[in-house]
C-alpha cells in the first residue's frame, strides 16, 4: 500500500492493568471498523511502575488483557501496537511491545534495548535495569508493506540504532514513549525530527501523558505525541491528556525526500 492510515494515540496510564484497559477500549471506542490499518499505543499502556522498586510481576501473552484487545483487533480487521508492556517470557521480564495483529495473532514484536537508568538533578534515581533484562536486537514489524522499525522511548537518544533501521530502509520509526517532563521540554521535539530526518521516513511516537497516580504513588509525563514527515515537519501533535488521531502516511513523500537527498548512496561504515 502506497499510503497507510493510522491511529496516534496518548495515555495516562497506572499501576492498574484493569484500569489501563479500560483507557485504551475508550479510545478504542471512537474508531469505526476499518477506519484505521493499526493503532498506536505508548510505553507501558497496560501498566505504569509509580513507586520506584516495587516488584512488577509481568504479563504473559495468555493474560486476559491481551486476550480482550485480540478480539477488538479480529472484530475490526486492524492491528494493534502496544508501545511496552512488562512481558514475561520464560522467567525473563522484558520492556516490550506487543504487535496483534488483524486477525488476533498476538507477539512480541521488541524488546527494549536501552533501559532508564537515569539520576537527574534534585530528583529520585529512576533504574528500569532493576527488574527489566535489556533486549538482544533490532526488530522490524511488517505492515501492508511498509517496513517499520521498533524503538522504545530512551532508545531515542541511541543514534546508532537508528543508522540500522535506516540502513534497512524503513518506512517509518516506532518510538513509543513516557518521557519525564524536564527531559521532555529539553529533548522531545528535537530529537524526534532528528531521527525523521536523518532515517528519511516518518517516526511514530505515541506517549504517555499528565499526572499519574495511585495510592502507590505519582509520576508526570511530557505526553506531545506526534508524528513526524520523512523531511523533518511535525504533521501532528497532541498535547498533554488522552487522546487519539488518524494520520495518514504516504509512502511518496519518502521517495520525493530519498530522491532529493539519497542518503542510500551516500552512506559509509559502520566505523
Amino acid at each position: 500500500m502506497d499510503n497507510l492510515k493510522i491511529a496516534l494515540t496518548q495515555m495516562t496510564s497506572i499501576d492498574d492493568v484493569e484500569t489501563n484497559l479500560n483507557q485504551m477500549l475508550s479510545l478504542l471506542k471512537t474508531l469505526s471498523p476499518d477506519q484505521v490499518s493499526a493503532v498506536f499505543f505508548p510505553e507501558n499502556c497496560l501498566y505504569m511502575r509509580l513507586q520506584e522498586g516495587e516488584k512488577i510481576q509481568g504479563l504473559s501473552l495468555e493474560h486476559e488483557s491481551f486476550r480482550i484487545l485480540s478480539e477488538w483487533a479480529k472484530t475490526h480487521r486492524t492491528g494493534l501496537h502496544l508501545g511496552s508492556v512488562p512481558i514475561l517470557e520464560k522467567d525473563i521480564l522484558y520492556n516490550g511491545s506487543v504487535w496483534i495483529d488483524p486477525s488476533g495473532k498476538k507477539q512480541v514484536s521488541y524488546r527494549k534495548i536501552h533501559l532508564f537508568d537515569i539520576q537527574l538533578e534534585s530528583q529520585k534515581a529512576i533504574r528500569e535495569s532493576d527488574i527489566f533484562k535489556h533486549g538482544p536486537q533490532p526488530e522490524i514489524l511488517n505492515l501492508e508493506d511498509w517496513k517499520i522499525g521498533q524503538s522504545i522511548c530512551y532508545d531515542l537518544r541511541f543514534s546508532d540504532l537508528y543508522h540500522y533501521y535506516a540502513r534497512q530502509q524503513v518506512e517509518a520509526i516506532l518510538i513509543p514513549s513516557a518521557f519525564l517532563v524536564k527531559t521532555g521540554l529539553a529533548h522531545w521535539e528535537v530529537l524526534m525530527r532528528a531521527r525523521a530526518i536523518e532515517s528519511q521516513c516518518y517516526v511514530i511516537a505515541s506517549a504517555q501523558a499528565g499526572l499519574h497516580k495511585s495510592s502507590r504513588g505519582q509520576r508526570e509525563t511530557y505526553g506531545h505525541s506526534v508524528v513526524v514527515d520523512p523531511w523533518g515537519q511535525v504533521l501532528v501533535e497532541l498535547q498533554d491528556a488522552p487522546d487519539i488521531q488518524i494520520v495518514e502516511l504516504q509512502k511518496s513523500q519518502i521517495q520525493t525526500v530519498r530522491k532529493q537527498i539519497p542518503m542510500q548512496h551516500h552512506r559509509r561504515g559502520p566505523f
